[in-house]
């Protein structure tokens, strides 16, 4: 479970990009984060996965303390989570496979455990016969796929993805989307913030809209409510 207890986050020049907010994210839920830009949804998404830290309140990641993380912490907390960019920032000088095989070196994975993981990785995200590639290659649908084959090497319990359909064209935001709500079927929490006004009113899922960093809107079947 995510928790967010009373949470500021305040820059040093003052700006408050996410003020007073309280919210529970429950395991195996797909919620949507929206709202006008500068809402302070991608700094709220920051806060889970420790990119940023909170002025003041509390977020807890299950057994995780977010503020008081020691160092030592990160790598743990980190593993369970996973993160999609709108930028994929994929390795362009390595091909696909390599990509996904990267994720797992990182933490230290058996060359037999990478050699399992990353075809079944690029099974499910419709990319087995890409393997080979690299990201020059690929569309812009194919690099995301890229991008959420890699954040789920660790097999997380929360993926949370910042805006992954940004730079797509509506039929492949929609297969991204489609992906996405596959990999909640199979168990993971995902956290997605959008501007997506089509796919999250087709969804139907839980939203939680932001305004001027305040949650002000937490409906459990939502839609965007604001003009795309």
């Amino acid at each position: 479970m995510i928790r967010l207890e009373n949470v500021t986050k305040r820059y040093p020049n003052g700006h408050v990009a996410v003020d007073q907010a309280t919210l529970t994210i429950h395991r195996g839920e797909f919620v949507f984060l929206v709202g006008p830009s500068g809402a302070g949804k991608s700094t709220l998404a920051r806060l889970l996965y420790h990119d940023e830290v909170a002025t003041t309140g509390e977020v807890y990641v299950d057994q995780f303390r977010l503020r008081r993380l020691r160092r030592r912490q990160v790598p743990h907390l980190r593993r369970q989570l996973g993160v999609v960019f709108q930028d994929v920032k994929l390795l362009h000088e390595r091909t696909v496979y390599q990509n996904v095989q990267f994720a797992l070196e990182v933490v230290g994975a058996s060359t037999h455990d990478m050699r399992q993981r990353v075809p079944e990785l690029l099974e499910l995200v419709g990319l087995a016969n890409r393997h080979r590639s690299l990201p020059a290659q690929l569309s812009g649908g194919e690099q995301q796929r890229v991008g959420i084959a890699r954040a789920l090497a660790n097999r997380p319990k929360y993926l949370i993805a910042d805006e992954p359909t940004g730079n797509l064209d509506p039929e492949t935001a929609r297969g991204i989307v489609q992906l996405l709500a596959e990999i909640n079927r199979r168990g993971a929490t995902v956290i997605m913030a959008t501007h997506a006004k089509d796919i999250v009113n087709q969804m139907q899922r839980r939203v939680v809209a932001l305004e001027g960093g305040r949650i002000v809107r937490d409906e459990a079947r939502g839609v965007y409510g604001y003009e795309a």
